[in-house]
């Protein structure tokens, strides 16, 4: 069962000196979440007196930047770095703090060849992921989170250059502790849209075929495409990733009841690769709005140390 933490305005300017907390440790309350509970809004550590929704975004998401490496980064740690807008401004923050001396020693492992070329902009060292690299702590952006679980889907996004979504996983799967940076529209149950399965591309229809038996009347499969406008085929320019596969996009056109299952699913299914569905624990989100964050973990509140 997910928990709801109610984040103090004070917790919004949170040294990054301090000793790191525990995943979920605050000094807030910590209550048992449930389809019914709401989040009692603080007041956001940058005032939002902006008229453009979309500025007043990049403002939520810049206090949830700023919460999440203040939060849970310290020196010494070796952090999985992100990729997508908020990522992007935790990125260039936790530069700031290093180049400010409030961290030493932090070696960033980036999730994408964006997230990589931010972080060289920032001075922030790098090291390369291996399967069995230690990776302390990893924050990411998430296209969506279901409500109770913080299940998420990632990968819906373009992919550019030399990204990966196999690598991005991988990282995330890896890392001790992980924080997902999302808006709060993007916290909800009932999820439709795109998930994004990799297939082999050499025989890329035959699992299409059964995912969309599998399916059937609740989601479409499209094969996705490099340019152009996408198909069921995927175009004239079908995308192949760096490792050699397809993308298929299964656009569910019915509410979900349980990501978990779906993955389960797409797991027994012969020439699926992997998939952009990911449940990990602990597991937390910073959620932002104009009226504050709001933290969410699936931690169970016996779990939760120093509250």
């Amino acid at each position: 069962m997910a928990a709801l933490a109610i984040l103090p305005s004070s917790m919004a300017a949170t040294n990054s000196s301090s000793s790191q907390p525990p995943l979920m440790a605050s000094p807030s309350p910590v209550l048992h979440w449930s389809p019914t509970s709401t989040c009692r809004r603080i007041k956001p550590k940058y005032p939002l007196r902006i008229s453009s929704s979309t500025l007043a975004d990049s403002s939520a998401l810049l206090n949830a930047a700023h919460h999440t490496v203040d939060t849970y980064i310290k020196s010494g740690m070796i952090v999985g770095l992100g990729s997508g807008q908020a990522s992007t401004m935790a990125i260039q923050y936790l530069g700031r703090k290093l180049r400010a001396g409030a961290f030493k020693d932090i070696v960033g492992i980036p999730m994408s060849v964006v997230s990589a070329s931010e972080a060289a902009k920032a001075g922030i060292p790098q090291g390369d992921y291996q399967d069995n690299s230690q990776i302390d702590f990893a924050f990411d952006d998430a296209d969506v989170i279901e409500e109770g679980t913080l299940t998420a889907i990632i990968g819906r996004r373009s992919l550019q250059g030399d990204e990966s979504l196999i690598q991005e996983k991988s990282i995330l799967n890896a890392a001790e502790n992980l924080v997902f940076l999302i808006s709060k529209n993007q916290y909800k149950g009932g999820l439709e849209g795109a998930i994004p399965v990799l297939v082999h591309s050499f025989n890329w229809l035959a699992p299409a075929e059964e995912i969309d038996d599998l399916f059937l009347g609740d989601a479409e499969v499209w094969r996705r495409p490099t340019i152009g406008h996408a198909d069921p085929l995927g175009g004239q320019f079908p995308l192949v990733t760096r490792e050699g596969h397809n993308i298929l996009d299964v656009i569910f056109t019915s509410p979900i009841e349980s990501l978990d299952e779906v993955a389960k699913s797409l797991d027994k299914i012969d020439g699926v690769v992997d998939h952009g569905v990911i449940s990990k624990f602990p597991c937390a989100a910073v959620i932002a709005s104009e009226s504050g964050l709001c933290i969410v973990d699936n931690l169970s509140k016996n779990s939760v140390k120093g509250v």
